[in-house]
C-alpha cells in the first residue's frame, strides 16, 4: 500500500496569497489577535516579492483537498539573519507533528540558504508556538522594535 503524501509542504507562489491571508488571519483572530494588512501583514500581499525575490522563502502545507493547512516564510533581515514569520497551523491539523515538520523545514532551508541566525516575534498567547520555539533551542531576546502584535522576541543561531 502505498503511503499518503499529504499534507504535503511546497513552495508558495503568488497565486496562495489569498488562502495564505484567511489561514492566517483566521489564526490570529482565534488567539484575539488583529490582522495588520497594511503593515506587519501586508507581506502576504506579494509573498514572491517579498521572500523568495529578497533571498527568503515562503512554504506552504497543503491539506489533501488542496487547502492551506500551515504556512512558514523565511524573511532576510541582513545577509547573516532571517525573520521566521507567518509560521501558522489550522487548528484542525494542531496536536499531530506538523508544528515540527514546519519548524524542521524553516530551520534546514534557513541553512540552506545561507542565514546563521533566524529571529522571530510572537505574541504571548501563542503559547503551543512559543514552547515549540523554545524545544528547538530558540532563545528570547530584547529586540530593538516589536511589530504591533508582538510582545516577546526569540533567536536562534545555526552556526
Amino acid at each position: 500500500m502505498a503511503e499518503c503524501s499529504w499534507p504535503r509542504l511546497r513552495a508558495a507562489t503568488n497565486t496562495d496569497c489569498r488562502n495564505v491571508a484567511a489561514l492566517v488571519y483566521g489564526v490570529l483572530k482565534e488567539y484575539g489577535l488583529k490582522p495588520a494588512p497594511e503593515s506587519t501583514d501586508a507581506d502576504l500581499k506579494d509573498i514572491e516579492r517579498s521572500y523568495p525575490v529578497r533571498g527568503g522563502a515562503f512554504y506552504v502545507l497543503e491539506g489533501e483537498t488542496g487547502s492551506i493547512v500551515g504556512t512558514y516564510g523565511l524573511y532576510p533581515i541582513d545577509k547573516a539573519t532571517c525573520e521566521l514569520r507567518k509560521m501558522y497551523l489550522h487548528k484542525l491539523f494542531r496536536g499531530r507533528g506538523l508544528g515540527k515538520l514546519l519548524m524542521e523545514s524553516a530551520l534546514t532551508e534557513a541553512r540552506r540558504l545561507g542565514f546563521e541566525r533566524v529571529t522571530l516575534e510572537t505574541a504571548s498567547v501563542l503559547k503551543e508556538a512559543i514552547s515549540l520555539y523554545k524545544s528547538y533551542g530558540f532563545v528570547e531576546y530584547e529586540a530593538k522594535h516589536l511589530s504591533c502584535r508582538c510582545d516577546q522576541a526569540f533567536v536562534l543561531q545555526l552556526k
